[in-house]
């Protein structure tokens, strides 16, 4: 596939939901680090705050089934600023609740704000991807462990400081929903039915649409990943605590290293895609995540856990932006539908991965807990063929101040796109010149 050269709306729309991504990282990072906060606020037991958190994963699995149907109903751009408002408006709800069950309530609609904000970025971050012809999905995503990275300093500052999680949340809310709003203008603003050719006009998808069949593959992948990220942003301190005896500081250096790994890699990894192509840049990524998580079993002292950790992070960095990417490309069902069902295997994985870490370590130990980690992993080195998709062609024509694209100059700049078919060159990502 023949990289193509991104006119001016394009770029901005590239910046526009790179600032979408960083919102959606700054709420979620802020809201993980309020939850000591309203687990001390509402004196809830380690149980009765596990079973709440699974209402956030509920929330967000059930409402990314509804996405194709908004994404067919309403335009990309206000859509995408209304979900936006949505999630970082219900990340102030959780730390308002008076009780448990209010908690349980308020968790399952930031939780559908979280999924459909998730969906949305994501597939525009495909339709961007088509118009470069190359890999950014990466990158965006890295903006997105960014985003995280600096609502999490936020949390610990606010927690350092001893200020009401209330009131953390409700200074973070706004600003995250202002930046998203704002950059929503700039979005690409193509109709779902004019991105999806296969889909008749006037035809909707179900109320309640399930993944299509031919991405489960993918989410099968993507789970992997997922789990292993779950896995280690959970129980990567307590690890380090109960198996290598480290301190509290150096424990809690466990977490930040793979954080910072998982954010470099995917800033980086995009370049990486374009180079290799992404079937053997989650080869790759599985050997070196898998050899991580190796090091994390065999380690005996704190040293070799944490450069196992930080190696996870780097393996496993690019695998969940490649699956929406191949997901988005795949061509089954509609494009939201097909980046939905991915995004809620991914997100059951993380709402398995500390329960099942956490059994298996209370049956076994939690060296063989990430032995099984282990195996996931080697999962993603024999698996990653499922990821064998390439980037479609730009078939966008002029965009229009108002965002919009020129159907029929889409399809004459398609049609004059050369075919790569018997080319010898591979498909795929990696084939795209950087």
């Amino acid at each position: 596939m023949q990289q193509t050269t991104p006119d001016a709306a394009t770029r901005r729309a590239r910046l526009a939901i790179s600032v979408v991504f960083a919102s959606h990282g700054v709420a979620s990072g802020s809201f993980a680090t309020a939850i000591p906060w309203i687990r001390e606020h509402l004196h809830l037991t380690p149980g009765w705050l596990g079973m709440a958190l699974v209402f956030l994963t509920v929330g967000a699995s059930a409402a990314m089934s509804l996405s194709a149907r908004l994404a067919h109903r309403y335009s990309p751009r206000p859509l995408l600023a209304w979900l936006s408002l949505m999630c970082c408006a219900g990340l102030v709800l959780p730390a308002l609740s008076p009780a448990l069950g209010w908690l349980c309530l308020a968790l399952f609609v930031y939780g559908c704000g979280l999924g459909l904000m998730d969906v949305a970025m994501n597939e525009h971050g495909v339709r961007i991807e088509e118009r470069y012809g190359r890999s950014v999905m990466s990158g965006l995503h890295g903006v997105w462990s960014v985003g995280t990275l600096i609502g999490g300093a936020g949390g610990a500052l606010a927690a350092h400081t001893g200020l009401d999680g209330r009131v953390h949340l409700a200074l973070v809310a706004p600003v995250a929903a202002a930046a998203a709003v704002v950059a929503s203008r700039w979005a690409l603003d193509v109709p779902a039915q004019e991105s999806e050719p296969g889909r008749e006009d006037g035809e909707e998808p179900p109320r309640f649409a399930l993944p299509p069949r031919a991405v489960l593959p993918i989410g099968v992948i993507g789970f992997c990943a997922i789990f292993a990220e779950g896995a280690s942003m959970d129980w990567s301190g307590i690890y380090l605590r109960d198996v290598t005896r480290a301190d509290p500081a150096l424990a809690a250096g466990a977490f930040t290293a793979f954080a910072f790994t998982m954010a470099v890699a995917r800033l980086a990894g995009d370049a990486v895609v374009r180079r290799l192509g992404p079937v053997r840049t989650v080869r790759a990524g599985g050997v070196v995540a898998a050899l991580g998580s190796a090091l994390v079993v065999a380690a005996g002292s704190p040293a070799p856990a944490v450069a196992g950790f930080a190696l996870i992070g780097v393996g496993i960095a690019v695998v969940v932006p490649l699956c929406f990417a191949a997901a988005g490309h795949s061509g089954a069902g509609s494009q939201g539908q097909a980046i939905a069902g991915v995004a809620t295997l991914a997100y059951a994985s993380g709402l398995a991965a500390p329960a099942a870490v956490g059994w298996i370590a209370e049956a076994t130990s939690l060296t063989a807990s990430f032995g099984m980690v282990t195996v996931l992993l080697l999962g993603l080195v024999f698996g990653a063929g499922m990821l064998r998709t390439g980037v479609k062609p730009a078939a966008a024509g002029p965009v229009d101040p108002a965002g919009k694209t020129s159907r029929r100059d889409g399809e004459r700049e398609a049609a004059a796109q050369p075919s790569d078919s018997g080319s010898g060159t591979p498909s795929g990502l990696g084939a795209a010149s950087s």
